[in-house]
């Protein structure tokens, strides 16, 4: 089901392995991971344990995985939009004021900001493993047997195949650039920085136009065969049981949590 690396899709999220994890069929990894971060963004922000359950049980899947720690850390530099969002809630939001390293910050919002950055850590390293574990093509696959529409299969499926040759048009643009003898030193360069998007937006925009005839004239009907036709094939039952023992566990996190909670409140 992990396809192979010549499929034509790109692959450099994926880790190749033979863990446990990486054996879990793509379509019940998908919806394992759903059902996580489901569990995590239910939970309340007062329950700081509950977040810290789930970020054990996420680190014993990492190690299952065999990720390196070092390749999780810089794979989460996505998350740095949020981590800004959250540091700025405790000083817009309302309620009583409370001083941290001697600046005041709304209580309620440095509670609502802990659990955003925690929800928002949590969904960000659990779509890590996933992608670290499962190749593009093998996701592919793992929507179309969920019955996702085709439409938005076919486009998850260009958007992995091209991602990487817009990253290598976009390398192509840089070196030609400190070729001329460019360098980004100040907000002075800023225009050429916009130009040189600019130019890559609308290289991308024709390449995307150019592929769209060369599909049509090859008699595209708006799906993949191969992904059409893998909906006729049947699914084990057991291939369920691997992917559920996360989302499980983190149910069980919660459970316990707001159980002892409600029993320690007066």
């Amino acid at each position: 089901m992990s396809g192979s690396h010549g499929d034509g899709h790109g692959d450099g999220l994926h880790v190749p392995g033979h863990t446990v994890v990486h054996h879990v069929p793509a379509h019940a990894a998908l919806l394992g991971v759903v059902a996580f971060v489901l569990v995590v963004v239910a939970t309340p922000a007062t329950e700081p344990l509950a977040y810290a359950g789930y970020a054990l049980l996420l680190g014993a899947a990492v190690v299952l995985a065999g990720l390196a720690p070092a390749l999780v850390l810089k794979r989460m530099v996505v998350e740095v939009p949020f981590v800004v969002f959250a540091l700025l809630v405790p000083f817009v939001a309302a309620g009583p004021r409370v001083e941290v390293l001697g600046v005041a910050v709304s209580q309620p919002g440095l509670v609502d900001a802990g659990a955003l950055l925690a929800k928002a850590t949590l969904g960000v390293v659990a779509a890590i493993v996933l992608s670290a574990t499962q190749h593009p093509r093998a996701l592919l696959l793992g929507l179309s047997r969920l019955r996702v529409p085709d439409l938005v299969v076919t486009i998850a499926g260009f958007m992995f195949r091209y991602t990487q040759v817009v990253l290598d048009e976009m390398r192509r643009m840089r070196v030609a650039r400190e070729a001329r003898g460019f360098e980004a030193t100040s907000v002075r360069q800023a225009k050429v920085l916009a130009q040189s998007a600019g130019a890559l937006f609308i290289r991308s925009y024709e390449r995307g136009e150019r592929v769209h005839l060369a599909m049509l004239s090859r008699g595209w009907d708006g799906a993949m065969p191969a992904l059409t036709d893998l909906r006729r094939e049947t699914v084990r039952r057991g291939a369920w049981l691997p992917a559920a023992v996360l989302p499980l566990a983190a149910l069980a996190v919660l459970t316990v949590q707001l159980t002892t909670s409600r029993g320690l409140a007066p």
